[in-house]
């Protein structure tokens, strides 16, 4: 297979009191990851992905993407409900690597991004040609999808799936918020963090290929692109069994198919350049 662009991947230098999500169960997780760990998997380039909500992580990966050419783009944080949002955008402007905004709405109640102010702030961010990952639990799609349709100017990228139950096994009402979603033109699916919602080093391909093919008829293959989670993947799976798994179950895609799904996807929706 040809070098993906690996559109989700996290870099950090380890704090224990920022990083405390990190638990005691997540020990791999307790160092620093840092561009020079995930060379091995960033041949084809990287999405560097915000992991703390502060300006100082925008700036942080900024220069990160300086400093490392396989870092292609940047989704950052930004405070949606600051008054001078707008001349905030602005400003960052000046730096061409920073391709979007995420904030870690799953751990917001479940109506935040359906909330008449966060609306209005993600409408803005597409004013300024930002995407918006959107990071939820399947109990916040409802929210999530009156956003996209409120939002119809804004590129939007649903990670991890929506972080369907695939552990628990039932992945009714995940898919039914899933397709719900999937019928607004303007939001993508990324593929990635689905190990991390099986059961840690012993989910198969047939825990993961069910929801895999659930967003492929909700979506469709032009509306899906790839990302790893790395480093938090190596919470489930070495990044070499997971990558080996997507793309077994790629082979029912067209080779122009795969390429969308490995590269020309994320090329589109992040304005990547190449």
């Amino acid at each position: 297979m040809v070098h993906p662009i690996d559109a989700h991947q996290h870099f950090w230098r380890f704090n224990p009191v920022r990083d405390s999500w990190i638990s005691e169960e997540m020990m791999v997780l307790r160092r620093d990851f840092l561009p020079d760990d995930s060379a091995p998997y960033a041949a084809g380039g990287v999405v560097a992905v915000q992991a703390d909500q502060s300006a100082d992580e925008t700036r942080f990966l900024l220069e990160l993407a300086e400093k490392y050419p396989c870092i292609v783009g940047v989704v950052g944080w930004v405070d949606l409900l600051a008054p001078d949002l707008a001349d905030q955008l602005a400003h960052w402007r000046r730096a061409p690597a920073l391709k979007g905004f995420r904030h870690i709405a799953q751990a917001e109640p479940d109506d935040f991004l359906a909330r008449p102010e966060i609306v209005r702030a993600i409408n803005t961010l597409g004013e300024h040609d930002y995407t918006f990952d959107i990071l939820i639990y399947p109990q916040q799609l409802t929210a999530a999808e009156q956003l996209v349709a409120r939002a119809p100017g804004v590129r939007f990228v649903l990670d991890h799936c929506a972080k369907p139950p695939i552990a628990s096994g039932d992945l009714t009402a995940w898919r039914a918020g899933i397709n719900r979603l999937a019928r607004h033109p303007n939001i993508w699916c990324k593929v990635s963090g689905l190990v991390t919602e099986a059961a840690w080093y012993h989910w198969t391909d047939d825990d993961v290929f069910p929801v895999l093919d659930a967003v492929l008829e909700a979506f469709g293959p032009q509306r899906l692109l790839f990302g790893s989670d790395f480093p938090v993947c190596l919470l489930a799976s070495t990044y070499r069994d997971m990558i080996h798994s997507l793309s077994r179950w790629a082979e029912r895609l067209t080779v122009p198919e795969r390429a969308l799904l490995f590269g020309g996807t994320a090329r589109a929706v992040y304005h990547l350049e190449g």
